[in-house]
């Protein structure tokens, strides 16, 4: 019996990280069909990276343009509109590596492995401390959205991770790398590497 697939959602330079919140307005009719598979599984589907826009790689199969890493994203709302469009807020879960892609269907899906991210035994200070460095780092990128940042700003690191990667001024495949790290200190590390450098010294 082939394993089970999970339906791929790829998306032009975005990354989606664990525990954030993303409308999207569904239009093509392919995620439609997305759309109407995953809420009758009540399945999450994957969020990946497209990596190279159709003009920049002509005749190449879709499927060899996006990112093997990505982040399930859980669908939490769903407003339907007489069109047959619908716009949808999903969260992020757990990231996944794809094994293989199945083409059949109407929209890409793939085998997938999850593949959460691990915190380490006894790194919590560390983790902590990195946490501390990458907030006041973000602080002093964004001093005019100051009082919002402190205000929403998670107190769990791997949140806070996700919270600054969203609001780091970074590109694609910065965010991407920022996604597959090893482990929670090394995320913590690669995002405090992409502050500006006068950002970066310790406290």
């Amino acid at each position: 019996m082939s394993p089970p697939t999970t339906p791929l959602f790829p998306l032009p330079d975005l990354v989606l990280f664990p525990g954030l919140v993303l409308p999207l307005y569904v239009f093509e009719q392919r995620y439609r069909d997305l759309l109407a598979d995953t809420r009758r599984s009540g399945e999450p589907f994957g969020i990946v990276r497209i990596l190279e826009a159709a003009d920049a790689a002509p005749g190449k199969p879709f499927h060899e343009r996006v990112a093997r890493v990505g982040t399930l994203a859980h669908l939490r709302n769903v407003t339907d509109h007489d069109d047959g469009t619908a716009s949808i807020v999903v969260v992020g879960g757990e990231r996944f590596r794809i094994q293989s892609f199945d083409t059949t269907r109407s929209y890409l899906s793939a085998v997938v492995q999850e593949d959460p991210l691990p915190g380490g035994p006894g790194q919590e200070d560390m983790t902590g401390a990195l946490s501390r460095r990458l907030l006041d780092g973000l602080l002093r990128t964004r001093p005019q959205d100051a009082e919002a940042i402190r205000e929403h700003a998670p107190h769990d690191p791997l949140l806070l991770a996700s919270f600054a990667a969203t609001l780091l001024p970074l590109n694609g495949d910065q965010r991407e790398q920022a996604l597959d790290t090893i482990d929670l200190m090394d995320r913590l590390e690669t995002l405090i590497s992409f502050l500006p450098r006068d950002e970066r010294a310790l406290n």
